[in-house]
């Protein structure tokens, strides 16, 4: 072995130091790194490295390397491009997650790095090819598949290419047709309006119509008609063929194999975590995906080899090439791969950050590795959760057989151990209705059966309030920061009121040990602020005493304060209004460490020795978003990675992790049946959970239904209300937030198979009414994105209703008109019934924009979104013309104290003065609406304006 450090690849000088993507592509068989504005492009005669460095909660940074290998791209590229990942897994200390990424068959956390979608581009850089901008426009046909990530795929353009199964979108050089399959799925044609987005943008400058085009439904007059003469004529299309894409590998029992020398040896037995011995490699056979472990102490070259026996393992057995390979470190196994075995034992999870680093990185420097590019552990901050606002109502009830007893105000915020409680918080949330935090509370020492019952009444009361509180189970011992701040103090007892504990104690020949207030008793105030304060009653004796805390000793109608000597002033603060709450105007006796009185030692039975250790401190982890689903009877979870608002889909229900609570959020068009599942379905993930990921059985549990999210939840999300206000399944919600809630409604005819006009006609009128009366309108309905001013509002409702009148007038349904979309709609609720209202025929007439309306039909899209907005002209109450208004920066921002109102909301920096726009965003407005409008959302998110 040389004693001399290998110098690695110039390319991976630096890596990882910082979150985000970083790109090299194999040119020459070496790593080049990729200039950013070409990243999310991946020619197909090409191979890449991409690391993905992610900041976890724990301080450090997580890797995953994928390399993807193009389909034209040479078989030497290819294991370049395997090689290069493992030294640049090196590099970073021997502790990346590897993927291998074949073109069409892309795993979702690669996909997900790219979001809307990725590309493929003809050719290469041995081809010479040419790049997009020097390419002519060339019309293509793509078929467009995937809920949450999508896999594009450039299919011939040709009628035999369509189907009635997927979801197609027609590339031509002015406008984008999105074609529905019959059969189509709801969430892929919302995903794909995402995508004719991003293509809008990157290939049409923001500027070409888009329309949406419903198999089956031909209008030869319309967008239906144009799309069909591309295709040389409407012509009936063919079923959907079966190919390699769509056939998805099976998923096999787990088969585990030592590698030695090159070779594959199966290991017999039960699969545990014992098998696995820190020098080797081993590969583990799941059928649709290969996993390749990798012990901590194995060598570099070991580690090399180990890589390529699971690509000759794959071809050896005749394996499809949608098979996938993902190389685990010891210490750092995924989820998934760690599903595979029985459990997991508690302890096995990765070492600490830097310690674990430290030990791979000096073990591969005595290996000849040289070593670059070490990060630090980012400094730990603790951070404050959101809390549930205060001033709200409380009503708590106490669980006796099969009834619940109100507990009267001077008794809320006492728990006693051996009891279950319900507890109901009605607040006010910013400018929302009433919200409702409901939870079950159940005691560690309290009875089945009145835990049983506590669910069950919970239940009850949730449905007497339609479905809408964030219902919660916490177990005593693991209150989460929202439930304790709600109780100031909050204090646990030990023993219990109902008949059930009093019974179960006396079977047990038990002595009851429950609160009085005549009882030596000694309580333990620990915390720092109002989310961790609580009070816990404990053993009264000396050794239950911990010089960090302050503790309240009761003895007869004397009341003893202890400060120990690490206590905070807070918690100081706090014993003297426990006391207060346990015995109303008692008078204290206070004692210091080392100054109590001997009436004080008398009263704990003596003195004795006792620590002055602080708790350890559970395991900080990074949030997860799963998807489940049950297999065979077994309980199985999908991970969503790099996960947002957008994948919170109406129709399904998913879980959110973030190890110090667990919720299952229900959407809207979820089966109602399926709704009442939703704590069994939290349940099972706990125990799959707690066996292979250490998390605890009594995690807080929580039902989040859509549009009812509390702060405790959206935190983990950017967060926007309004969109979590848009009404209709994900297609109908993404047409309404991409291109307005005229469209919204044609589009939720098309999906219920409306045929006559009243419906349209009537949510038209109230929307024409809520455009012209927004005082009113705001009663009726929720603001949603807009991204023009009210006088567009006014024009789009008269298009919409002109449109509606016209189509009555021809006896023609709307479903036979597809959807002509346009960025720049507003997006006006559809009204409730009660919101319905005629317009003045009068009000139509002097409108200037009816002429326009009447000529055209419906909206017609002439500019892209990431036009700068016009001063429009608008008509106040008493008729007068006036033009926009501007507001401070400070009015503006998101988090304003003085904010401003009746604006929109998703363009607030446009009612910025010209001045002021430029000392913001240092830039005029002109040169920021010429952004793409991703990178305007980044510029607004870090001035507050998004």
């Amino acid at each position: 072995m040389s004693s001399s450090s290998k110098v690695l690849d110039s390319a991976f000088q630096g890596v990882g130091q910082k979150p985000g993507t970083e790109i090299w592509r194999i040119e020459n068989f070496q790593p080049v790194p990729l200039p950013k504005s070409d990243y999310g492009k991946f020619y197909m005669g090409d191979s890449y490295i991409v690391l993905q460095t992610t900041p976890s909660k724990g301080g450090s940074y997580l890797y995953d390397i994928h390399f993807w290998i193009g389909k034209d791209t040479s078989q030497d590229e290819a294991g370049t491009a395997a090689i290069k990942t493992v030294e640049l897994d090196a590099v970073l200390g021997g502790r990346a997650v590897q993927h291998r990424e074949l073109q069409g068959h892309e795993s979702d956390k690669f996909l997900s790095y790219f979001k809307p979608c990725i590309i493929p581009l003809e050719g290469g850089v041995a081809s010479g090819f040419k790049t997009a901008e020097e390419e002519e426009f060339e019309t293509r046909l793509y078929v467009c598949r995937g809920k949450r990530v999508v896999r594009l795929k450039q299919v011939p353009f040709a009628r035999s290419s369509l189907n009635h199964d997927d979801v197609f979108i027609l590339d031509t050089q002015n406008k984008i047709y999105q074609f529905n399959g019959a059969n189509s799925n709801i969430q892929e044609r919302a995903k794909a309006l995402e995508v004719i987005q991003f293509l809008k943008e990157k290939y049409h400058e923001g500027t070409c119509n888009v329309a949406i085009v419903d198999d089956g439904k031909l209008d030869t007059e319309s967008d239906s008609g144009e799309f069909w003469v591309l295709f040389g004529g409407f012509a009936p299309i063919g079923k959907k063929v079966t190919s390699e894409d769509d056939v998805i590998p099976e998923t096999t029992p787990a088969k585990l194999y030592s590698i030695t020398d090159g070779e594959v040896k199966i290991v017999e037995g039960e699969l545990s975590k014992g098998l696995l011995e820190n020098n080797k490699c081993y590969l583990l056979d799941c059928g649709a995906e290969i996993f390749v472990w990798v012990g901590r102490v194995t060598q570099v070259e070991d580690r090399k080899a180990a890589s390529q026996v699971a690509e000759d393992f794959i071809a050896g057995q005749n394996r499809p090439k949608t098979t996938r390979i993902t190389r685990v470190i010891q210490g750092y196994e995924t989820n998934s791969f760690k599903s595979n075995f029985d459990s997991w034992p508690a302890g096995s999870a990765a070492p600490g950050a830097e310690e674990g680093r430290g030990k791979v990185a000096a073990l591969l420097k005595q290996q000849g590795v040289g070593v670059k590019g070490m990060s630090k552990s980012a400094p730990m901050n603790e951070e404050v959760p959101p809390l549930l606002d205060g001033g709200g109502k409380m009503e708590v009830w106490c669980i006796n057989s099969s009834a619940k007893t109100p507990l009267p105000k001077e008794d809320i915020g006492k728990f006693y151990s051996g009891d279950c409680y319900i507890v109901l918080y009605t607040y006010h949330s910013g400018d929302r209705k009433e919200d409702y935090f409901l939870c079950c509370w159940i005691g560690k020492d309290s009875v089945e059966e009145d835990q049983k019952m506590a669910t069950r009444l919970a239940n009850t009361m949730c449905n007497s309030l339609k479905g809408r509180p964030v219902q919660g189970r916490v177990f005593d011992g693991k209150e989460p920061p929202q439930f304790i701040a709600l109780f100031q103090p909050m204090v646990v007892l030990k023993g219990g009121l109902s008949t059930g504990y009093k019974k179960s104690i006396a079977d047990k020949g038990l002595t009851d040990e429950t609160y009085t207030a005549d009882c030596v008793s000694l309580f333990r105030i620990s915390g720092t602020s109002v989310h961790n304060n609580k009070t816990l009653q404990v053993d009264a004796v000396a050794t239950s005493l911990n010089s960090i805390d302050c503790f309240l000793l009761q003895s007869g109608s004397s009341m003893f304060t202890w400060h120990g000597n690490q206590s905070t002033y807070e918690q100081q603060q706090l014993v003297a209004r426990v006391a207060e709450f346990l015995k109303p105007g008692v008078a204290l006796k206070h004692a210091k460490e080392g100054k109590e009185s001997s009436a004080f030692w008398f009263a704990l039975g003596g003195k004795l020795s006792y620590t002055s250790k602080t708790a350890s401190t559970e395991i900080v982890r990074d949030p997860h978003l799963f998807t489940f689903s049950l297999n065979k009877g077994k309980f199985e979870v999908e991970e969503v990675y790099n996960f947002s608002q957008d994948d919170l889909l109406t129709e399904d229900i998913l879980i959110l992790d973030t190890h110090a609570e667990v919720f299952v959020w229900v959407g809207q068009c979820v089966d109602p049946k399926e709704k009442q599942n939703a704590f069994e379905i939290g349940q099972k993930y706990i125990d799959m959970a707690a066996s292979l990921e250490g998390l605890s059985p009594h995690v807080p549990l929580y039902k989040v239904t859509e549009g009812n999210e509390p702060c405790f939840f959206t935190t983990f999300f950017s967060w926007d209300s309004t969109q979590a206000t848009v009404q209709g399944n994900s297609f109908q919600k993404k047409v309404a937030l991409l291109f307005g809630a005229s469209h919204a409604v044609e589009a939720q005819d098309r999906s219920n198979g409306n045929q006559g006009g009243p419906t349209q006609r009537a949510s038209a009128l109230a929307a024409l009414s809520s455009a012209f009366n927004p005082s009113s309108a705001s009663k009726a309905s929720t603001p949603k994105p807009s991204s023009t001013s009210q006088g567009s509002q006014r024009a789009a409702a008269v298009a919409a209703l002109s449109s509606v009148l016209t189509a009555e007038k021809k006896k023609q349904s709307p479903d036979a008109s597809p959807i002509k979309s346009t960025s720049s709609t507003p997006a006006v609720t559809s009204p409730p019934p009660e919101a319905k209202s005629e317009v003045d025929p009068s009000e139509l007439a002097d409108s200037q924009e009816v002429p326009e309306a009447k000529e055209t039909g419906v909206v017609s899209e002439t500019s892209g979104e990431d036009s700068e907005p016009k001063q429009e002209r608008e008509q106040d109450e008493n008729g007068n013309g006036s033009t926009q208004s501007t507001f401070s920066y400070e009015q503006l921002k998101a988090k304003s104290e003085n904010p401003v109102t009746g604006i929109d909301f998703k363009r607030r920096e446009a009612y910025l003065s010209d001045e002021e726009f430029q000392a913001v965003f240092g830039m005029e407005k002109e040169a920021f609406y010429k952004l793409p409008k991703w990178k305007q959302d980044m510029l607004k998110k870090k001035v507050d304006l998004f």
